[in-house]
């Protein structure tokens, strides 16, 4: 058969959208980070015990648990320290490939972002100075001047069982992140700070004498999970995340990395639940 220069034209047109075409279905961001062989993930280096540092290196949950996971992708895991307000924006901006916060799966975050399979529970305490001796549960925290991390679903929970309470209580302090708010704490500034469960128990089992928890625990339960963005060049690389975690689950990594963090184990479900908060 003779081609015009039409049709030759066109042959070879339809040729170079068929191979722009298998081009973009590969240039997903999983076969870019296994291309790179990096997977690049912005966290908050002060949110222990998932990730902080000790002697300038990082440590924690997040490192042990994306260490498992960058041998399951077969990926090096690269972390990016960056104020909490900071990391959604970048996501969104593509600077890296996830958030590795973790983050409290809400309604409004599911809205924009994509969660991974939970990696924790979330539900929400109170944290005061070992020598309070006027908070014996969270209804005493009434009319006292209260402190937590500044855009955060923990601080959203805070604020609506705040309003619960009787009488005045002064606005809740905000702070850049929890070491801040800590830190006033211990100084007397705020006779409580509200974080999630397994952050506030770590953060009294390292500090016995100086803080203590407060049950019990309130606000609906919720789960940790990581966040990606929700579009079809991230899904393979979700899908992925997700894949490595249930399989760590299964096979128990998840579960003692949690005992060794949070001196117990969660039963977190191996799908995204829908989000209560």
């Amino acid at each position: 058969m003779t081609l015009t220069r039409r049709g030759l034209g066109a042959a070879t047109l339809g040729t170079g959208l068929a191979a722009a075409t298998i081009r973009r279905a590969a240039a997903n961001n999983l076969e870019k980070a296994k291309r790179a062989g990096e997977l690049v993930i912005a966290t908050e280096m002060h949110f222990a015990p998932f990730d902080f540092t000790e002697g300038g290196k990082q440590v924690g949950l997040n490192a042990e648990l994306f260490a498992e996971v960058g041998k399951e992708l077969a990926v090096k895991i690269t972390f990016q320290d960056l104020p909490w307000p900071a990391v959604l924006p970048g996501l969104e901006a593509s600077r890296y490939d996830l958030v590795g916060g973790p983050a409290t799966i809400t309604k409004a975050r599911s809205e924009r972002y994509r969660f991974t399979v939970p990696v924790a529970e979330a539900t929400v305490a109170l944290l005061k100075r070992a020598n309070e001796s006027s908070i014996t549960k969270p209804q005493d925290i009434a009319g006292k001047q209260l402190g937590c991390a500044t855009a955060t679903a923990q601080l959203a929970q805070f604020q609506a069982f705040v309003a619960t309470l009787p009488g005045t209580t002064p606005p809740i302090r905000e702070y850049q992140s929890f070491s801040e708010a800590y830190a006033d704490l211990a100084a007397g500034r705020v006779v409580a700070v509200a974080n999630s469960l397994p952050n506030i128990a770590y953060v009294a089992k390292q500090r016995p004498n100086v803080f203590a928890v407060v049950q019990p625990p309130f606000g609906a339960t919720s789960y940790f999970g990581y966040i990606g963005r929700k579009d079809a060049d991230s899904a393979p690389l979700l899908d992925a995340v997700d894949a490595a975690i249930v399989k760590m689950r299964n096979d128990g990594r998840l579960g003692a990395l949690q005992t060794k963090w949070f001196g117990q184990a969660f039963d977190t479900p191996d799908t995204v639940p829908a989000p209560t908060v």
